[in-house]
């Protein structure tokens, strides 16, 4: 049994109210405007009975909420709850497939990386759906020929939005970390750019576009490095510290040669490891002047 109806109250409400307006019309007979008074009393009436509705209203949700759950999930049951229950319909899935192609194509036009990314879900989404729908056996025939080629279909389209997402997410975050300008920074936003292109390897491990553009932003980061502390490295010698110098250059060299030992990684190691062997012997050359007193005389006699 439902919760009670509050209907019936507020017919009996205004049936006072009316009776009380008449009564009151009736008795203010030899006053002037007797139905000013009486519609002003029967309308305070109608107010406190409106407003006790309220109150009741109020109660009834807290005692029988059990009822409101119970309509809420009759209704949720009578629609489709998944994409499981729209493929079994043929029409319903010939739907869907327009759908996703429509979106598809928008996704294309519009080139945004979070579009593609909702098309990959969506169709994965239908994936799933499908997958269920062909384990059950009340699919016919031909519906079950129909839900395999769209299958064929939405797997070519998951693939295509999960690699132009993958590709489109890492160009974008790439280019932001070049406008950086603290190192870290460029590193955690080309991280980022890093965890996109994984995402799509994860699922589509052989596919040579992603790890190319991996390969370039694995690049990135390590040129950055190495050029961050070559920076550090030529600052310090011009200022003549040579030995933090030498440190900042050893530290570009230790990125360089894990990051990329290939040939251009070399040829860019050796550079550095010359410039560290010239800045060891003005670093040599600098200490043993220190150390010998007779040198400084004699550098100062010079200077007089």
């Amino acid at each position: 049994m439902g919760p009670p109806s509050i209907s019936g109250y507020m017919t009996a409400a205004a049936a006072i109210a009316a009776a009380l307006f008449f009564v009151l019309w009736w008795m203010l007979q030899g006053e002037e405007s007797p139905w000013v008074p009486a519609g002003l009393a029967a309308s305070v009436v109608m107010l406190v009975a409106a407003f006790a509705r309220l109150l009741v209203a109020r109660r009834l949700r807290g005692r029988f909420p059990v009822y409101e759950r119970s309509d809420r999930h009759s209704h949720a049951d009578a629609a489709p709850r998944s994409y499981e229950d729209v493929l079994k319909s043929r029409s319903m899935h010939a739907a869907a497939l327009r759908s996703l192609h429509r979106q598809s194509i928008e996704a294309d036009a519009k080139d945004s990386p979070e579009m593609h990314r909702q098309l990959y879900d969506l169709c994965t989404n239908y994936l799933m759906g499908a997958e269920k729908a062909l384990q059950g056996q009340d699919i016919r025939p031909d519906g079950r020929v129909a839900l395999r080629t769209g299958v064929e279909r939405v797997r070519d389209l998951q693939k295509h939005h999960l690699l132009t997402w993958a590709k489109g997410s890492a160009r974008q975050l790439t280019h932001e970390a070049q406008q950086r300008i603290r190192l870290f920074e460029k590193v955690e936003t080309a991280n980022r750019a890093l965890e996109c292109i994984d995402t799509a390897l994860k699922v589509y491990p052989d596919e040579e576009q992603l790890n190319v553009s991996a390969h370039a932003v694995r690049e990135f980061i390590t040129s950055s490095r190495v050029a961050h502390w070559v920076e550090l490295a030529e600052r310090a010698a011009f200022k003549g510290h040579y030995q933090r110098a030498i440190d900042c250059y050893r530290d570009a060299l230790y990125y360089l040669t894990r990051d990329r030992p290939e040939s251009a990684g070399q040829a860019a190691a050796e550079r550095i490891t010359r410039e560290i062997e010239l800045l060891q012997v003005r670093l040599d050359n600098s200490n043993v002047i220190d150390s010998n007193p007779a040198i400084h005389n004699k550098k100062g006699r010079r200077r007089t």
